[in-house]
């Protein structure tokens, strides 16, 4: 009977642990605006043959927190018109958007 509390208290611990730990965001922004980046580009019509597409986006929030591309890293030229297309002035939902600051996300398009 005694021991009836501490398995109780134990199970509570736990199951608060778990509740935070499964929490959508994250404390990290930058974590958060790349989660973001992958739902805007997910649906594309690329077709990859030999390899994946890859590119670098440099980018800036204004302050209304829209995505500003600043520039696209990449060799290929159509990556790059539909990267700027898809993100340029994008609104994002981000608790501690730092109007200004660069972020840099790489982004990479698979077969």
């Amino acid at each position: 009977m005694r021991k009836l509390p501490v398995v109780l208290a134990a199970a509570l611990l736990l199951s608060a642990g778990n509740l935070f730990a499964n929490d959508s965001k994250t404390n990290d922004p930058k974590k958060d605006l790349a989660i973001q980046i992958s739902q805007l580009l997910k649906d594309n019509s690329f077709v990859i043959n030999d390899h994946d597409l890859t590119a670098k986006v440099l980018f800036t929030l204004n302050k209304n927190k829209e995505i500003v591309v600043i520039s696209v890293d990449t060799e290929d030229e159509i990556l790059e018109r539909f990267v700027k297309s898809r993100l340029n002035y994008q609104a994002v939902e981000l608790a501690k958007a730092e109007e200004g600051k660069m972020y840099t996300v790489p982004v990479r398009i698979t077969g």
